[in-house]
């Protein structure tokens, strides 16, 4: 499974919610081979990468993207938004953590 998290320019904000979900899966103890990487808004493509992560605000730049593969954030900074969501990834996949 391949995570994105996303942002206007590819570099911050979106390498700081990289830098959470890559310590999210390592606090729930995730054993499954799962690749976190950052990008910026204008290169993501719905084939880079199963989920991507993106604050709510860049939702229509993303509008060529399935639905279902964008994981809205209303704040790139709080972290237990994030862990909620990557829990329901998860959850979704059938992939043990916790």
């Amino acid at each position: 499974m391949k995570i994105l998290a996303v942002c206007q320019s590819g570099l911050g904000s979106s390498f700081m919610v990289q830098m959470n979900i890559q310590q999210i899966l390592s606090d729930e103890k995730v054993d499954e081979e799962i690749q976190v990487d950052h990008a910026d808004v204008g290169s993501v493509t719905a084939d880079a990468a199963d989920y991507f992560f993106v604050e709510t605000t860049l939702k229509s730049a993303l509008g060529s993207l399935p639905e279902d593969k964008i994981i809205l954030l209303d704040s790139l900074i709080d972290q237990d938004e994030i862990r909620e969501k990557v829990n329901e990834i998860l959850d979704k996949n059938n992939i043990q953590h916790g």
